[in-house]
Protein backbone atom coordinates (compact mmCIF):
# COMPACT_ATOMS: atom_id res chain seq x y z
CA UNK A 1 0.00 0.00 0.00
CA UNK A 2 1.08 3.54 -0.65
CA UNK A 3 1.84 5.81 2.28
CA UNK A 4 -0.70 8.43 3.21
CA UNK A 5 0.58 11.80 4.23
CA UNK A 6 1.69 15.28 3.32
CA UNK A 7 5.22 14.49 2.08
CA UNK A 8 5.84 14.99 -1.63
CA UNK A 9 8.91 14.59 -3.83
CA UNK A 10 10.34 17.81 -5.27
CA UNK A 11 13.12 18.51 -7.77
CA UNK A 12 15.76 21.14 -6.95
CA UNK A 13 17.54 22.79 -9.90
CA UNK A 14 20.68 24.96 -9.82
CA UNK A 15 20.08 28.66 -10.49
CA UNK A 16 23.69 29.59 -11.41
CA UNK A 17 24.14 26.79 -13.94
CA UNK A 18 21.77 28.35 -16.49
CA UNK A 19 23.65 31.66 -16.40
CA UNK A 20 27.09 30.03 -16.77
CA UNK A 21 26.27 28.45 -20.14
CA UNK A 22 27.92 25.15 -19.16
CA UNK A 23 26.55 21.91 -20.58
CA UNK A 24 24.24 19.73 -18.49
CA UNK A 25 22.18 20.58 -15.43
CA UNK A 26 22.57 20.03 -11.68
CA UNK A 27 19.40 18.62 -10.14
CA UNK A 28 18.58 16.95 -6.84
CA UNK A 29 15.45 15.09 -5.68
CA UNK A 30 14.23 15.50 -2.10
CA UNK A 31 10.99 15.43 -0.13
CA UNK A 32 9.13 18.13 1.74
CA UNK A 33 6.03 18.38 3.88
CA UNK A 34 3.60 20.37 1.74
CA UNK A 35 1.40 21.19 4.73
CA UNK A 36 4.18 22.89 6.77
CA UNK A 37 6.23 24.27 3.84
CA UNK A 38 3.83 25.73 1.28
CA UNK A 39 6.39 27.97 -0.47
CA UNK A 40 9.12 26.64 -2.76
CA UNK A 41 12.30 25.23 -1.26
CA UNK A 42 15.67 26.93 -1.67
CA UNK A 43 18.74 25.00 -0.52
CA UNK A 44 22.49 25.32 -1.00
CA UNK A 45 23.71 22.12 -2.69
CA UNK A 46 26.94 21.10 -4.44
CA UNK A 47 27.08 21.55 -8.21
CA UNK A 48 29.63 19.04 -9.60
CA UNK A 49 29.95 20.83 -12.97
CA UNK A 50 30.77 24.23 -11.43
CA UNK A 51 32.60 22.52 -8.52
CA UNK A 52 31.09 24.76 -5.84
CA UNK A 53 28.05 25.10 -3.59
CA UNK A 54 25.20 27.00 -5.25
CA UNK A 55 21.55 27.83 -4.56
CA UNK A 56 19.14 25.20 -5.86
CA UNK A 57 15.44 26.13 -6.16
CA UNK A 58 12.40 23.90 -6.39
CA UNK A 59 10.96 23.55 -9.89
CA UNK A 60 7.41 22.62 -10.82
Amino acid sequence: MAKKGNRVQVILECTEHKESGAAGMSRYITTKNKKNTTERLELKKFNPVLKKYTVHKEIK
